[in-house]
């Protein structure tokens, strides 16, 4: 009797040792996101990522955290990929360097085996160093400064800095929206100082003249009428403005109540500015800016998107990033199959399957069609500009 009391416990602790040696159980998902999706069996493959869930630049990481979640949803719904469920956590960084890399510690005890990185460009920076070292694979959906993907290890669905650069002076320039730009941009930031350089050596070249630069920092965000006292002193018909939704804002404000008339365009970080509380959505009417992706479309990609994004979520976060994140899920399942990958596999070996995949695969999503990507981790599709009018999104 006793030997078999002995057999027994033998017999549960090698059961145990192997479960948590060659399966990826449910574990702890909940975190501060509620919808997780906890699998019932051991085959699962965890993607994690952070953003801003708070703060200033919330309506981006919530919209990333909701697309990507609709995404994952759907396709636990339709039978996982190679078998394997899905399950999504991310953190809340709150664009912050620090907090970036304290939330990949978190989801690397997690266990995770995929990343969408993070939602902006300083974090994912700080993020990715770490996600490097581990050769762990990103595919962040709106992180745009260059340094973001500068791994071999990382991809984005979204355009770069650069490319959002020269694809806003070229649109400027070739539909002839203003032959004397004005420029705002915040000097501290990666994103929006990257845009500015690029666009600023574009414009000269497709012979736009830039009569004022104004620039401000993190610590000076808020009063903006010296800027725009220089911009309305210098003649300029466009206000270029590569820049985050909050500080637009206030912008569109202040120079409405300084009586400047000037036309805007803007890039990505722009969206959101509709759904902002307490802003008043006339400011914005006539504002053109680059963005992938407009509600109003009526493909099949985006109207199932909407569509379902909607009935779930409302239109508070159903922006850009929502769209980039929700394809980002779904580019992961492409290379993910083209790859073969699978639960058993180490993060550092689906690493190396999908950053070899990525390169195979062509991706129609709700950003892009036809998209396709290079070793250097950069998306190949055309870019999108959008005008604001009564409230809403209209392709230009």
């Amino acid at each position: 009797m006793k030997l078999k009391k002995i057999m027994a416990s033998l017999l549960a602790a090698a059961a145990a040792i192997t479960c948590l040696t060659a399966c990826k159980t449910d574990g702890n998902t909940s975190g501060n996101d509620s919808e997780n999706n906890a699998s019932a069996g051991g085959n699962v493959l965890r993607i994690g990522g952070s953003g801003p869930l708070t703060g200033d630049y919330a309506l981006y990481g919530n919209g990333v955290k909701n697309g990507a979640q609709l995404a994952i949803d759907e396709i636990n719904a339709a039978g996982g990929i190679n078998g394997c469920t899905l399950e999504f956590k991310i953190e809340d960084d709150e664009a912050g360097e620090e907090k970036a890399v304290n939330a990949y510690n978190v989801l690397k005890d997690w266990d995770m085996d995929i990343s969408i990185g993070t939602v902006t460009s300083g974090a994912c920076i700080a993020f990715g160093a770490e996600a490097a070292k581990d050769n762990m694979f990103i595919l962040t959906p709106s992180s745009t400064a260059v340094e973001c993907i500068s791994g071999d290890n990382a991809f984005r669905v979204c355009f770069s800095d650069p490319n959002q650069g020269v694809a806003s002076a070229d649109y400027i320039a070739d539909n002839g929206l203003s032959s004397k730009v004005a420029i705002i941009y915040q000097s501290d930031n990666a994103y929006s100082a990257g845009i500015f350089d690029k666009f600023k050596s574009e414009a000269s070249a497709k012979g736009i003249e830039i009569v004022s630069e104004q620039s401000f920092t993190k610590d000076n965000k808020t009063d903006f009428s010296a800027q725009l006292q220089s911009i309305k002193d210098s003649g300029a018909d466009l206000m270029f403005l590569p820049i985050y939704y909050s500080e637009a804002s206030l912008i569109l404000q202040q120079a409405k109540s300084s009586g400047l008339e000037i036309k805007y365009f803007g890039c990505d970080g722009l969206d959101g500015i509709l759904n902002m509380n307490n802003f008043d959505i006339s400011l914005a009417e006539g504002v053109m800016l680059l963005t992938p992706f407009a509600a109003d479309a009526t493909d099949d990609a985006t109207v199932h998107f909407v569509t379902e994004y909607r009935a779930k979520y409302g239109d508070e976060t159903m922006n850009q990033f929502a769209a980039d994140a929700y394809d980002a899920i779904y580019i992961i399942k492409a290379a993910a199959e083209k790859a073969g990958i699978n639960a058993d596999m180490s993060s550092s070996e689906i690493c190396d399957a999908l950053k070899k995949a990525m390169t195979e695969i062509t991706v129609d999503g709700v950003t892009g069609t036809s998209i396709t990507w290079a070793a250097d981790g950069e998306p190949s599709k055309a870019p999108k500009a959008v005008v604001i009018t009564d409230g809403s999104y209209k392709a230009m």
